[in-house]
């Protein structure tokens, strides 16, 4: 890990871990931190972000992922998020997470693995409003007393966190506690539905829209090509959840293993 990476800064270390790899034989990876004062304010960003793509792009057999160093952002403006908020409510932080994936993440090649940021709650205080998890899928897999559990954790704030990052075109995420393994891993795994999704999208050869396998919404070929493809990505690192089997009980048996 490289904390406060810039190109500045980084170009050395990664210089010495290329001359480490090839005297070693050992195959060594590098996860820059984008979290510096530089990368979140807006007058610096944009070519800090445009030097450490280009940096990176010399190097790219040897960048793992772009990490996010949201609690160091946060700091630039003297700011925290609550556990019931997300950091994408967290506007100045967002607009920088938003500036890292539209230079550093995008889908035409010269794009990085760019991860979540920490969640770094792992036990539930005051709260101001409702729980962000819904009663009835847990009801559905009779499943009230995990809800409650993760809530009292407040953990519904990090699955709702994970499925923004998700959204946002992040992958994975960095945890600083146990309780956290389950809830990310099983936020994870490409569900069934979109597992068909992608694979009808790959396997159509033309342009033009098509009804899903699911019957639910409208699938095109080619601008959700790379949507597709990346999730098939995920799918090797995560797995497919079977039919029917809900983020629910992928949470329940990550956390009892």
């Amino acid at each position: 890990m490289l904390p406060k990476f810039t190109a500045a800064a980084g170009g050395a270390f990664l210089d010495a871990l290329e001359e480490t790899a090839g005297r070693t034989g050992l195959r060594l990876l590098a996860m820059p931190v984008i979290e510096s004062r530089e990368a979140v304010y807006a007058e610096t960003r944009t070519e800090l972000l445009r030097d450490v793509a280009m940096l990176l792009a010399k190097h790219r057999e040897r960048v793992l992922a772009v990490r996010l160093g949201a609690t160091d952002m946060s700091a630039a403006y003297g700011l925290r998020r609550p556990p019931d908020l997300t950091i994408y409510d967290i506007r100045p932080v967002a607009g920088a997470i938003c500036d890292v994936v539209n230079i550093l993440g995008r889908a035409d090649g010269s794009g990085f693995v760019v991860t979540g940021p920490v969640w770094e709650y792992f036990s539930a205080g005051e709260r101001m409003f409702k729980p962000q998890l819904r009663q009835s899928p847990f009801d559905a897999q009779h499943a009230a007393p995990l809800r409650q559990r993760l809530i009292t954790s407040d953990l519904d704030g990090l699955i709702r966190e994970v499925h923004l990052d998700k959204a946002n075109g992040l992958t994975g995420k960095t945890v600083i506690h146990p309780s956290h393994v389950a809830a990310v891993h099983a936020l994870s795994v490409v569900t069934h539905e979109e597992y068909c999704d992608a694979a009808d999208i790959l396997g159509y050869s033309g342009g033009g829209a098509m009804a899903s396998s699911y019957a639910n919404k409208m699938n095109e070929a080619k601008p959700h090509r790379a949507w597709a493809e990346r999730l098939m990505l995920r799918a090797r690192v995560f797995g497919v959840a079977a039919e029917g089997v809900t983020f629910v009980e992928l949470i329940d048996a990550a956390g009892t293993r």
